[in-house]
């Protein structure tokens, strides 16, 4: 039987692997095969178990904003305020305190704000389906991994006949009719019209992983802007307004947030045993996020528990770090219809191929085995490398751009 979760995904890799190394026969009895691996409890692990690569919708971890969450209003009261696919309506406007000269406003007073079916139409012609993981900014967490499918943002800002004057996009969802609960973001309109550095498109998004994007997924309609945190890609979408701002107006930059930092590398540990036997291949893996910098390596490294931090090496730089490997693609794309990726999604070939690995913006797993150690009290760190040679957390150290702090676990050597 195949593996389903990414657990199971996960350990069936790493049990291939030191296998193939030749290691499994000499390792002790708290080893991969035989034993439950320790898996992290706190929150930022809360996307990886025991979902599948790609998360089913319900498995997402939720951070929805507002009070009610609009998911979870009655289903009455989500069709009066379009909150369904056959009510769903979105208004594009010029933005009243910093005009931008269009030739056409799309609003509900006017009948000419967008509807569900249009934007299905428009998806005849111009949807995309691209793999995101979904993550917080300040968490550092993976929130799920999904195949995401919509129209491309610029194909429904054309339809406004912009003109001049136009330097930004911000946009807003469902937010209970109450000013304070208003939750936005904004892109500089370049972004939106041009994919620059390999980039997908940022698209008004509608299904996830096949299927119609759920109201707690931020259905009818979000946004999802491939590189970006969380944030970015709102929920519940009911209002684009194009502006002439200079600068970026969303609710984050008032919270002392760096709102155009992309995703952040980085690796976090998935199964490290609590004790190992001196002498013995310690077996160790985990999974690293694949930032918009790519991943070139995973690194980790053991240190006594006892040596003192060097304040002229926060980063650990000093230390001696041992490559792990990455692995390879799972063996079959669990969560997905047929754990097929289907023909025409971007990065993959025409057989659901990855054409490059690990991909940006996913994730991928990885493992080691660490050579035996004398009996003692350890510190056990991982970290990435990005495809420039950038060890995490550089090139960007600062959380509010993106967690991305170095892991650390303590073991005990017997």
């Amino acid at each position: 039987m195949m593996p389903d979760s990414f657990i199971d995904q996960h350990f069936d890799l790493t049990r291939r692997y030191f296998l193939k190394l030749g290691i499994l026969s000499v390792v002790s009895s708290r080893s991969l095969t035989n034993s439950e691996p320790i898996l992290q409890g706190r929150p930022d692990k809360a996307g990886v178990q025991p979902d599948p690569y790609f998360t089913r919708p319900e498995y997402f971890t939720d951070v929805s904003r507002g009070n009610p969450t609009p998911h979870s209003i009655p289903i009455s009261r989500k069709r009066e305020v379009g909150l369904t696919r056959d009510t769903w309506k979105l208004e594009i406007m010029s933005d009243p305190e910093h005009h931008a000269t269009l030739g056409l406003e799309m609003t509900r007073a006017q009948g000419t704000a967008l509807d569900f079916d249009t934007l299905l139409k428009l998806g005849t012609k111009h949807a995309v389906r691209f793999p995101k993981l979904m993550t917080c900014l300040n968490l550092g967490c993976p929130l799920g991994m999904g195949l995401w499918e919509g129209v491309p943002l610029r194909d429904v800002v054309w339809l406004t006949q912009p003109k001049e004057n136009l330097r930004r996009v911000f946009y807003y969802g469902f937010h209970n009719d109450d000013p304070a609960q208003l939750f936005r973001s904004s892109l500089p309109i370049g972004r939106v019209l041009e994919d620059t550095f390999d980039l997908p498109p940022v698209i008004l998004c509608y299904k996830l992983n096949g299927g119609w994007l759920s109201s707690e997924r931020g259905g009818p309609v979000r946004i999802v802007v491939p590189e970006a945190y969380g944030f970015k890609s709102i929920k519940w979408l009911s209002h684009i307004m194009l502006s002439n701002i200079p600068a970026a107006n969303d609710t984050y930059a008032e919270q002392n947030n760096d709102v155009d930092s992309p995703l952040k590398s980085f690796a976090s540990f998935l199964s490290v045993p609590a004790k190992a036997q001196s002498g013995s291949p310690i077996l160790i893996s985990g999974y690293a996020q694949v930032g918009i910098s790519g991943v070139a390596k995973v690194q980790v490294c053991v240190e006594p528990e006892s040596k003192m931090p060097d304040s002229n090496d926060p980063y650990f730089n000093k230390s001696r770090w041992l490559d792990a490997k990455i692995l390879g693609p799972p063996s079959k794309w669990s969560g997905l219809p047929g754990n097929q990726v289907p023909t025409g999604t971007i990065g993959f070939d025409a057989s659901g191929k990855p054409l490059h690995w690990p991909l940006r913006l996913t994730n991928a797993h990885w493992a080691v085995a660490l050579p035996g150690l004398t009996p003692g009290n350890y510190s056990l760190r991982c970290r990435t490398v990005d495809d420039r040679g950038q060890a995490q957390p550089m090139p960007r150290p600062f959380q509010k751009s993106g967690r991305a702090a170095i892991e650390s676990m303590n073991i005990i050597v017997i």
